[in-house]
């Protein structure tokens, strides 16, 4: 696995490495270095030098705040010892610190994701409202809108199934967890949220198409729209993330033959009656009848808030709150 070095100016390296661990989850191999007021050149080489001891090997990626401050200086250096094993990129924030960690898991080389990092991140710099885009990006995705066309109905793309890449209950629906790290991991083509209540609410779904990252297509749709879909031959080529609100709006499109085989709990927010079984998921009894319900239907569940997550079991999470009023 490649090390990563994120070097500062002050505590900038700490914090956004503390605000990657939130939504990616805990790293390996990724060493905080700090470049501090009262200390020198030589300071900081000493530390950069220490914290590539720590990884046990010569593909390092070094991210750091400014090109030509001292971090950078200092890794330029470090740089040469080992040219073709190490990378040195500038300007890092937290979409681009995620996008790094997704690539580690497929890229082994530190030149690879260097590479392949810098057109990811220039994509995450947006504004809002959409007029303050630049003029010529506006064409181009007026264009590229322009040319997808309808699809006449019976078309048959693909094998004709739509596919979930991944199937969550999260009460937040789409926001940095799921924008980053599952659709990174995932790589579906459409996330699809599936609610009811949303669909109707004009506020809510301008802020998931806000939240949305760059190339992947954002809908809201209403339970029996879903049921539609995963009809549709049209459906064929797509993979599709979705997301729910709650598990009852799984069991009701699973008992009218949408094929969820797993469903990930990612986070359920706490009420008043509901009994807080993990750190992001509380339930009540309802819940409990209602993942119950979709296990006796043939649904696995797969506990995790991100993929670095370690799953757990939950209806031993449930189990263990016995005491609390939650009965299996």
């Amino acid at each position: 696995m490649v090390g990563i070095i994120i070097a500062s100016h002050g505590d900038f390296a700490l914090g956004i490495k503390k605000s990657a661990a939130m939504i990616f989850g805990e790293q390996e191999k990724v060493e905080a270095v700090t470049f501090m007021p009262n200390e020198g050149p030589e300071d900081l080489k000493r530390k950069l030098h220490k914290a590539i001891a720590k990884f046990g090997t010569e593909e390092v990626l070094f991210l750091v705040d400014l090109w030509g401050g001292s971090p950078f200086n200092q890794a330029n250096i470090l740089l040469e010892e080992s040219p073709e094993t190490r990378a040195i990129i500038s300007g890092i924030n937290l979409p681009m610190l995620i996008e790094i960690y997704a690539s580690r898991i497929t890229m082994t080389k530190a030149h690879d994701i260097a590479k392949a990092i810098l057109l990811k991140s220039q994509e995450s710099v947006k504004v809002t409202p959409e007029k303050l885009q630049p003029v010529v990006e506006q064409q181009i995705v007026a264009q590229k809108e322009e040319g997808l066309g309808s699809i006449p109905e019976g078309t048959v793309l693909g094998d004709g199934n739509i596919k979930f890449v991944l199937a969550r209950v999260d009460t937040r629906l789409l926001h940095g967890q799921v924008a980053t790290t599952w659709t990174k991991t995932t790589n579906p083509d459409r996330i699809i949220v599936v609610s009811d209540k949303v669909s109707q609410d004009e506020l809510r779904k301008k802020l998931i198409e806000q939240a949305t990252p760059p190339g992947v297509k954002s809908h809201v749709i209403p339970l029996k729209k879903l049921v539609e879909v995963t009809k549709d031959t049209r459906f064929g080529d797509t993979k599709a993330l979705l997301l729910f609100e709650n598990p009852q709006d799984v069991l009701e499109v699973v008992e009218q033959g949408v094929n969820i085989k797993e469903l990930n709990i990612g986070s359920m927010a706490h009420s008043v009656g509901k009994v807080l079984i993990s750190s992001s998921l509380s339930v009540d009894q309802e819940d409990v009848n209602t993942y119950k319900k979709l296990a006796d239907l043939g649904v696995k569940f797969d506990v995790r808030k991100v993929p670095a997550d370690k799953q757990a079991d939950l209806f031993k999470l449930i189990s263990d709150k016995a005491s609390e009023g939650l009965s299996l």
